[in-house]
C-alpha cells in the first residue's frame, strides 16, 4: 500500500508535464486504444506504470530495466510515435518515443535477467510477455513520463560531459546556460558545436580551467548539485 501511495504521489508531481502532450491518440490508426492512458516510468524503482488519467488509477505495473549511468535513459515527458512487432531474437515489441536527441523507446528483451537494473543504452527494457501486454493497451500519442528521482537523477552523481554527448543532463545544462544568458541554441539535449563556445565563455567568465568538458567544477559554478 505504501508503494502505491508513493507512485500516486510521483504521478501527481509529473502530471502537469504530461498535459503538455494531450492524452489522446494523434493518429487515426490506433483509435481502439484507451485515450486516457498514460505511462509513468520510475527509474528509481525500475517499474513502469500504466495509468488511467481520467480516474487517477494504476491499471498495470511491470518491472523494467533502464539506461546505464554512462548511457542514461531520457528523462521528461515524451510521446509514443512509432510501434512495431519484432522478432524474439531482440525483443518482441517496440514503442518509439519522440526524444529529440536520439532513438529511444520501450521494448522487449532477450536478456530477461537484465530486468531490474540500469543496464541498457538508454531504452526502457521489459520482459517480452509484459511488453506484448502493454503494446495492446496503448497507442500512438500516449504520453510517457520518465522519472529519474530527485533532481531527475537515479544515481547521486552527474556525468562528465564532452562534445558529442546527448541526454537529459545535456538538456539541463543547456537550459541553465540559457537562463544565465550564455546559450541561444535549441534545447535539444545534444552537446554540439553551438554549445562548445558557450561552455568556454562561461568557464572564462567564472575563472575556470579552459576546456570543453563539463565536469564537477563546471557543475558547481552552475550551482547544479546532486541530491544528498
Amino acid at each position: 500500500m505504501y508503494l502505491i501511495t508513493i507512485i500516486f504521489f510521483l504521478f501527481f508531481i509529473i502530471h502537469p508535464f504530461c498535459n503538455i502532450v494531450k492524452a489522446e491518440n494523434l493518429y487515426d490508426h490506433n483509435s481502439k486504444h484507451n485515450k486516457n492512458y498514460s505511462i509513468l516510468v520510475d527509474l528509481v524503482d525500475n517499474r513502469l506504470y500504466l495509468i488511467d488519467q481520467l480516474n487517477n488509477k494504476i491499471i498495470k505495473n511491470y518491472p523494467i530495466a533502464g539506461g546505464k549511468p554512462t548511457t542514461p535513459s531520457p528523462l521528461g515527458t515524451f510521446t509514443i510515435i512509432s510501434k512495431g512487432e519484432w522478432s524474439a531474437g531482440f525483443g518482441t515489441r517496440w514503442m518509439g518515443l519522440n526524444v529529440p536527441w536520439g532513438r529511444y523507446g520501450i521494448h522487449g528483451t532477450n536478456k530477461p535477467l537484465s530486468i531490474g537494473g540500469h543496464v541498457s543504452l538508454g531504452c526502457i527494457r521489459m520482459l517480452n510477455m509484459d511488453v506484448e501486454d502493454l503494446y495492446k493497451l496503448v497507442g500512438y500519442g500516449t504520453p510517457v513520463c520518465i522519472y529519474g528521482g530527485p533532481y531527475n537523477m537515479f544515481v547521486n552523481e552527474f556525468r562528465v560531459l564532452d562534445p558529442g554527448n546527448t541526454g537529459s543532463d545535456v538538456y539541463e545544462v543547456q537550459r541553465r546556460l540559457k537562463d544565465k544568458g550564455y546559450y541561444s541554441g535549441p534545447l535539444d539535449g545534444r552537446y554540439g558545436e553551438g554549445m562548445k563556445a558557450q561552455v568556454i565563455k562561461f568557464r572564462k567568465d567564472n575563472n575556470l580551467k579552459i576546456t570543453h568538458t563539463i565536469d564537477k567544477e563546471f557543475y558547481n559554478a552552475m550551482q547544479m548539485k546532486p541530491f544528498e
